[in-house]
């Protein structure tokens, strides 16, 4: 699933991280984007030269019981569109969370079952995060996740590429990036999405925190307000959106 309607525009170096839980959030590591992103990649994907004046909102580590539903009714009030990489076990403990993310329109993306370093693992074991996440995701919406993204960013450059021939799975990264992970309250969030955001970009946060939840109302009214359109991964990558999309369960 390689990218030809779109060309990759990859971004400089930024940081990441995700987690299970908030209260983990200081255990942490701080994962740099990978270093060999600076050379063009269809498997890997920090952002996007587009046409019209659209970003791409996304939401790592959920689903979370209290805060993404706050979330999908402001993405609801607004009739705005976002891309959620879920983990696995959090799917399915919240299968019902991730089928009203799906039924409201928005895009569900793969994020591992456990949200481990996957630069260290084994390729066997990596098919193992990814594919039980992708079944997850099956059971709870009846469709599969068609990009992925890696936890704190940690995937190497052969991994992608091999990913991507094993699975038909992108890796999607990030142009800008809140360190909303940080929990600088919702104001700094929302002033670092407003500053950094462009035509083209994919916006990295998490919906495991109170803090970028209450930093959203800003964003979204605040992107809307410059003329910026929200769309999907899957859109701005020049796709069918994912709810359009026909998957058939393999047999054998």
């Amino acid at each position: 699933m390689s990218i030809t309607r779109r060309q990759a525009l990859l971004s400089g170096a930024g940081f990441a991280a995700g987690g299970l839980l908030p209260e983990l959030a200081e255990a942490r590591p701080v994962i740099k984007l990978p270093n060999d992103i600076a050379r063009r990649d269809a498997a890997t994907i920090t952002a996007v030269r587009t046409a019209s004046p659209v970003v791409a909102l996304t939401f790592d580590d959920g689903p979370h019981p209290r805060n993404t539903p706050r979330l999908l009714d402001m993405l609801r009030e607004r009739r705005i569109k976002a891309t959620f990489y879920v983990i696995g076990n959090r799917v399915k403990t919240w299968p019902q969370i991730t089928r009203r993310i799906h039924e409201e329109g928005h895009e569900i993306g793969n994020h591992s079952w456990s949200h481990p370093d996957l630069s260290r693992f084994s390729d066997a074991a990596v098919l193992r995060e990814v594919d039980a996440t992708t079944m997850a995701i099956w059971n709870a919406t009846g469709r599969p996740p068609v990009t992925f993204r890696p936890p704190y960013g940690a995937f190497t450059r052969r991994q992608r590429g091999w990913l991507n021939a094993q699975r038909n799975f992108p890796t999607i990264l990030w142009s800008v990036d809140p360190a909303d992970w940080r929990r600088p309250g919702a104001s700094a969030v929302a002033q670092r999405i407003l500053r950094q955001s462009h035509q083209g970009a994919i916006i990295l946060s998490h919906d495991i925190h109170r803090g970028t939840i209450d930093a959203m109302p800003r964003v979204l009214d605040g992107l809307t307000g410059r003329g910026l359109r929200f769309v999907t991964v899957s859109q701005i990558l020049g796709w069918p959106t994912w709810q359009s999309r026909r998957f058939a369960r393999a047999t054998s």
